[in-house]
């Protein structure tokens, strides 16, 4: 027994003595590499000196220089090889190992150690401050005290200008970029490292952002006028000439404080929305079957807003403050709203060929021969942009030495109209130059039942030579 435990101790001390050898002659290797386990920004290092491995970080590590961002998101560059820039790892690692104690390697047999080292920069400063100069930003600063808060009058509206909010400190920007470069870091947002700031405003200033609140509040109206297939917005382009001001073009307010409202201002605008947009009577640019683009003048067709009544809406739906669509109210209103009123559905009288044709959604459904009033005794039919006004059968015409039936007839001005002429035995051509009608449009009467079948009242017609 005796002689089995002075074997076990022989054999147990040979293992001490193997293990103390092995953490001894491992602790001297490692007093000039890196001891086990050691990673540093991702490569493994042990037992590497500090020569392989800064050989190793500096292959990986890659620097093209700092991307500088603005608040408006602008960006630009001070790329490496401007500023000279160059790094070494070197440094870094000789004050890293000398950190190791190689006595305690053993330490990091169960984990290790994660570790990351940035290089030792150097740069040419003069050629660092020659960039950073030219950045837009430098070269469009203004001084403190030249930043001012005003309201201006432009064609959207009035806008506040205030160049005394997040105002860029330069200086700050040129801090956060060098330590950028310093720290080996390509990016450097100007906001997220605080540049901007606000400066102190004067009473004159805080007053001119009372006036803006009071303008911002006025010109806010959300009435938009539905014009056929345009849209006339009633925004802040339009509202800011409804602020009442003196003489000098200062605002007038009321014993509320508030912005005044010009006199009749509302009522001017909805003058010109009608000015514009009112098409009866007015000259119109229509393409004719012919092939030409005709300028038809005149005629009952047509818009006719009542002034009264939107004058009447606007300003409540102003004070309101509504934002919706709106259709105006018209004391005539034709087929279609807007410039382009006669639309795809209409009847066109070409008195110059003394053809007349009537178009449904675009397509011709009808193209007959017909005589127009008789020039000759001056009873030409009229040109312009009419509309049937009414259809009736079975009517006797009565002039001053005649009266006629027709089986079909459709007025569109005054005593002028549509209808068949049972008396002709032939259309078209010179006829109307010498054997005309008294003004009114005679027409096959095959045509003009099917017409008077088709056509609807208020179907506006296109009259032209």
């Amino acid at each position: 027994m005796k002689r089995l435990l002075k074997h076990m101790a022989v054999i147990i001390g040979i293992a001490v003595v193997s293990l103390m050898a092995v953490y001894i002659g491992l602790a001297v290797y490692y007093r000039n590499a890196f001891t086990y386990g050691t990673w540093i920004n991702g490569i493994y290092c042990t037992g590497k000196s500090i020569q392989e491995v800064n050989k190793e970080l500096a292959a990986d590590f890659i620097y093209e220089g700092v991307t500088v961002t603005d608040r408006d998101g602008n960006s630009y560059v001070i790329s490496a090889q401007e500023i000279a820039y160059q790094y070494d790892f070197k440094k870094a690692l000789e004050i890293y190992q000398k950190r190791q104690n190689p006595w305690m390697w053993t330490d990091s047999l169960f984990g290790g150690h994660q570790v990351e080292l940035v290089p030792v920069v150097s740069f040419d400063r003069e050629a660092f401050e020659s960039c950073f100069a030219a950045l837009p930003f430098c070269r469009e600063s203004k001084g403190d005290q030249e930043r001012k808060v005003e309201i201006v009058h432009t064609p959207e509206g009035y806008a506040l200008v205030n160049e005394r909010t997040d105002v860029l400190s330069v200086e700050q920007a040129k801090d956060a970029v060098l330590a950028a470069v310093e720290d080996s870091v390509s990016e450097v947002s100007l906001v997220e490292a605080g540049c901007y700031h606000d400066l102190e405003l004067t009473a004159q200033m805080r007053e001119t952002l009372d006036i803006w609140e009071k303008l911002e509040r006025f010109q806010q109206c959300g009435i938009v006028y539905q014009m056929g297939a345009e849209e006339v917005s009633v925004d802040a382009s339009v509202v800011s000439g409804w602020i009442a001001t003196d003489d000098n073009g200062r605002f007038l307010f009321d014993e509320a404080g508030e912005l005044q409202l010009r006199e009749n201002a509302i009522e001017e605008f909805v003058d010109a929305l009608a000015d514009e947009y009112d098409t009866v009577g007015k000259s119109r640019q229509f393409l004719s079957t012919r092939g030409e683009m005709v300028t038809v003048e005149g005629g009952l067709y047509g818009n006719k807003i009542d002034r009264a009544a939107e004058t009447a809406y606007l300003t409540q739906a102003f004070q309101e403050r509504k934002e919706e669509v709106h259709r105006p109210a018209y004391t005539q209103e034709a087929l279609q709203q807007g410039r382009e009123d006669i639309g795809s559905t209409y009847i066109e009288v070409d008195m110059g060929e003394q053809k007349m044709y009537y178009y449904v959604d675009g397509v011709l459904k009808i193209d007959t021969p017909i005589v127009t009033g008789n020039t000759s005794r001056r009873m030409g039919t009229p040109s312009g942009v009419n509309y049937v006004y009414a259809k009736q059968k079975n009517r006797i015409l009565r002039g001053a030495n005649y009266a006629s039936h027709v089986d079909f007839w459709m007025p569109v001005k005054g005593n002028i109209g549509i209808h068949d002429a049972a008396w002709r035995g032939k259309f078209g051509g010179t006829i109307y130059q010498t054997n005309g009608s008294h003004g009114c449009i005679n027409t096959p009467r095959s045509a003009m039942e099917e017409l008077f079948d088709m056509a609807e009242v208020g179907t506006p017609v296109v009259m032209f030579y």
